[in-house]
């Protein structure tokens, strides 16, 4: 340390073990769930629930979190962060059934919650006299976390293939003890940024039931059916917890979600093509792990290897990212990404999507999915922040990612249940189903960003340049 501050690379470090783990829990389990399945002797309808009790429970609380930390200081709950998502891991990664597992999952989403807008007000914090190197540690942050959610499934493949699924979990505790050891050396005590902060108590058990409601109808609707009590119920419990939210988020002074950010055409626009994105990328990588071994044969670690494309690509694309907002601005990236990834999931619903389709040609759908990705969401993220107050930033980050994991979570939830049950032949025209929706969708979000008008301040593009 040197005149009190922290050493700064060791504080990216740590924040970026955060991250890793977070981003990669959200899609490692995948290719570990036919796995699962076979030893809980859990069915589709509980395999989706493991992927999304975790991105729900992430997201319910992140925006919560964010509150928590400014309250009671953003080390603490960071570290509180690492601790429950080791000992939720631990609980994963002995779970003697699917019941158990799932609600393990929701914890460690829990946990995801408290490190992620954490981890930002401790980067905050260390690089507050320099923005220039703020924004290239963001970069880097972020970049941890975009290559590990897209290395999940290689890395899920070659863990459960020498140590089976359970292995998938375990390897989370020494990172989270790792992040905790350096965090509590090298970061220093934060004071609480406002310990008067109430607390949206309402505001969070609502959410918590809206959401939970909705997407486990969606769920259910397969194996149940649409008109069945508890889906129906489901819908409607969803739908008056939705108003009620609503209603005291617009009524009280410190709202969970403050509503007066979708006031802009451009934050809002944003924050759906967050949405879009995620949904088509979750829930093809969860369709697509079960048509690889299920269909296909494909080993575990066949299957890993055959996501490393993801990983690839999207290395690259988001360094284009950065190069192509500082001269030809976020709208452009935003555009051109979402057209790539639509291009992707054609292809590979076209030519990739087969009982005997080889991996070359699945390879240029893979590659570009990615691709598109890593080029719009740096670009997404940047002009979330382009339109709010700088007060606001942590908040409307919390709000994209929140709303970026409801919509992963939708995705598992809707194009699981395509292929729930059935044929090979019918699993496979579901999963290009799926891709042609995930194309429109893309295409969808390409004509948001290019009609919602993005403006960058001239000390963000100053960053940029830099």
């Amino acid at each position: 340390m040197k005149n009190g501050q922290p050493p700064s690379l060791a504080v990216l470090l740590a924040t970026s073990f955060a991250f890793i783990i977070v981003q990669l829990d959200v899609t490692i389990v995948n290719v570990a769930l036919p796995q699962i399945g076979q030893e809980l002797h859990a069915s589709v309808t509980d395999l989706q629930w493991v992927v999304d009790a975790y991105t729900l429970g992430f997201a319910v609380f992140l925006l919560s979190a964010g509150v928590i930390g400014d309250k009671y200081g953003s080390k603490r709950i960071f570290l509180s962060g690492f601790v429950l998502f080791a000992l939720s891991s631990f609980a994963c990664a002995l779970a003697p059934t699917a019941t158990a597992l799932n609600i393990a999952r929701a914890l460690q989403g829990i946990g995801a919650a408290f490190l992620v807008p954490s981890s930002l007000s401790i980067l905050n914090f260390t690089y507050a006299a320099d923005k220039k190197m703020l924004a290239k540690a963001i970069g880097w942050w972020t970049a941890a976390g975009g290559v590990s959610i897209a290395a999940g499934p290689v890395f899920g493949g070659l863990l459960v293939s020498s140590s089976g699924w359970r292995g998938i979990f375990w390897v989370n505790i020494p990172i989270c003890i790792a992040g905790f050891i350096i965090t509590r050396k090298v970061v220093p005590s934060m004071p609480s940024k406002d310990p008067g902060r109430s607390f949206d108590v309402t505001g969070q058990i609502l959410a918590i039931i809206m959401l939970t409601g909705f997407v486990g109808a969606v769920i259910e609707v397969h194996p149940l059916g649409l008109s069945h009590p508890l889906v129906q119920g489901g819908f409607l419990v969803a739908f008056l917890a939705g108003i009620a939210f609503l209603m005291v988020e617009r009524t009280i002074a410190a709202p969970m979600l403050p509503l007066q950010l979708f006031s802009r055409s451009s934050f809002t626009g944003a924050v759906l093509f967050g949405v879009l994105v995620n949904f088509s990328y979750y829930g093809v990588i969860f369709i697509l792990s079960f048509y690889l071994q299920k269909v296909r044969g494909f080993s575990v670690m066949a299957t890993g290897l055959t996501f490393l494309p993801l990983t690839a690509t999207f290395i690259f694309s988001n360094i284009a990212s950065g190069w192509m907002m500082a001269r030809m601005g976020l709208r452009i990236p935003m555009v051109l990404g979402g057209l790539i990834g639509a291009t992707g999931y054609a292809l590979l619903g076209l030519i990739g999507i087969s009982q005997d389709a080889t991996f070359l040609e699945m390879l240029p759908g893979l590659a570009l999915i990615p691709a598109g990705m890593g080029l719009a969401v740096p670009a997404m993220t940047t002009s979330i922040l382009s339109n709010v107050e700088r007060h606001q930033a942590g908040t409307a980050s919390a709000v994209l990612n929140m709303a970026r994991q409801v919509g992963g979570a939708l995705g598992v939830a809707i194009f699981g249940a395509m292929i729930a049950t059935g044929s090979a032949l019918d699993i496979i025209a579901h999963v290009r189903g799926a891709m042609g929706a995930s194309t429109i969708l893309l295409l969808v979000a390409a004509g948001l960003a290019f009609w919602c008008k993005i403006e960058r301040t001239q000390e963000q593009l100053s960053v940029l340049k830099s």
